[in-house]
């Protein structure tokens, strides 16, 4: 009988590539995936660091994995990713239903890892900097991932040390990847039905390999046939370079949606945060990219309250918001990592905070619903994913990844179709497929 496992997955889009490879890898030693973990023969929670009560989160799964499982054998019990390589042994210490520790560095040793707790009924801990060696391992496994969007890391592990982020210490030093390694990846998503490829990294655009850099990835992946739309994230100001910039002149399928992280409009909170960038520098790629194409939009992040944060740092905050007027961004309040320097700081008043960030969402919500009821009444090209929850209708993406709800078919999926917006709210535009273009597929 086949083993079966099941894969829960908490945070970016990086987990989620992670996540996928994972099964493909487990995949070698006779695993199949199951979507009810019920079912499940191996238990694995793939995590992230970056948000509030993460490590509370895991054990809030295991206790519910635990009730399910009391008067049957249990799983196999993998806890991976950022809280993994944050935690490590203290995983194992604090729950002894949770059988193996692996960190996002360590995932072409789980087939091992998980062979040998079979063989020997042992808690391990796979959770050292082994980067090169895991893309090489995986370089050699398919990636059978086949949604008409898919993630593609590049890269991983930050330089920057931002006082409030854990990354440096969850996902290593900055790590690019083989050059050809990525594009025999992106063909190979390209030929399971890939329509756009989101090229991932925790700094993207810091993507340097000997002579090549985040710009020749892009400018290459566009030949490759089948592909229609190149997306990147997240990327950081500082690495935000004139070649990339210059991209957008010569790219015919990189989507005019920039994602620029800022985190706060003050040049004063920037130097705490240790950002290495100034508020006069981000507005500089603001301005190069509008030259290049109005059309470009901007979306960021935003951590308000920040340690120090005073009233006139928040008004330029809002000032900046205003300024660049982006269409989709995330914003929250400023939570302590333990091992950062940020850590030790101490907090503002949560009540600020709390109205700052209402204040602040507001705003930023403002901006997409402005951004959504322009589109009414316009024609746009949307790239459609999949059906809806009820197959009643078809969903897709517009090129500003705004989603979009119209009358298409089952057969309109993975193609790029023209749909007239009738209306809008803060997330989704609705609309109905062309109708000249049912007439020429026809």
């Amino acid at each position: 009988m086949s083993q079966k496992i099941f894969i829960k997955t908490f945070g970016c889009q990086m987990n989620e590539y992670d996540s996928n490879r994972i099964f493909d890898t487990v995949k070698k030693i006779g695993f199949e995936k199951t979507e009810n973990f019920e079912d499940a023969n191996c238990y694995l929670l793939n995590t992230c660091h970056i948000r509030d009560k993460a490590k509370e989160k895991v054990y809030d799964d295991i206790g519910r994995v635990k009730k399910s499982f009391r008067f049957r054998e249990k799983p196999i019990v993998i806890v991976a990713g950022c809280v993994a390589q944050a935690e490590n042994q203290e995983i194992l210490k604090r729950e002894p239903y949770i059988d193996m520790v692996v960190g996002p560095q360590a995932y072409h040793k789980i087939n091992d890892t998980i062979l040998n707790h079979i063989k020997d009924k042992k808690k391990l801990e796979e959770t050292e900097f082994d980067t090169v060696s895991k893309f090489e391992y995986l370089s050699k496994i398919k990636n059978n991932f086949s949604k008409v969007s898919s993630y593609l890391t590049i890269q991983e592990g930050c330089d920057k040390f931002c006082h409030f982020c854990v990354v440096p210490y969850t996902r290593g030093p900055e790590y690019s990847r083989p050059y050809e390694q990525i594009i025999k990846e992106a063909k190979h998503l390209a030929n399971n039905g890939a329509k756009e490829i989101t090229l991932i990294g925790q700094n993207v655009n810091a993507y340097n390999y000997e002579k090549y850099k985040l710009s020749n990835l892009i400018l290459e992946i566009e030949k490759i046939s089948g592909i229609e739309r190149i997306r990147y994230t997240t990327s950081h100001p500082k690495d935000m370079s004139e070649d990339l910039i210059n991209v957008y002149k010569n790219s015919q399928k990189l989507m005019p949606l920039v994602h620029l992280p800022i985190q706060s409009g003050s040049d004063k909170i920037l130097k705490l945060m240790n950002r290495k960038h100034k508020i006069r520098d981000y507005l500089k790629i603001f301005e190069k990219l509008k030259n290049i194409n109005s059309n470009i939009e901007f979306s960021s992040d935003f951590i308000i309250g920040y340690p120090g944060e005073e009233e006139e740092d928040f008004d330029s905050t809002i000032k900046l918001i205003k300024d660049i007027n982006y269409i989709n961004s995330f914003s929250f309040i400023f939570s302590s990592r333990p091992g950062t320097v940020a850590a030790n700081l101490k907090l503002i008043d949560q009540n600020i905070s709390k109205k700052r960030l209402e204040i602040i969402q507001d705003l930023l919500f403002e901006n997409q619903i402005s951004m959504n009821k322009s589109f009414e009444g316009k024609t746009i090209n949307v790239l459609v994913e999949n059906l809806t929850e009820d197959k009643s209708k078809t969903f897709g993406r517009s090129e500003y990844m705004t989603s979009v709800i119209f009358n298409g078919k089952k057969e309109d999926i993975g193609k790029i179709v023209p749909v007239k917006i009738k209306k809008s709210n803060r997330s989704t535009l609705f609309g109905n497929i062309v109708e000249s273009y049912n007439q020429k597929v026809a």
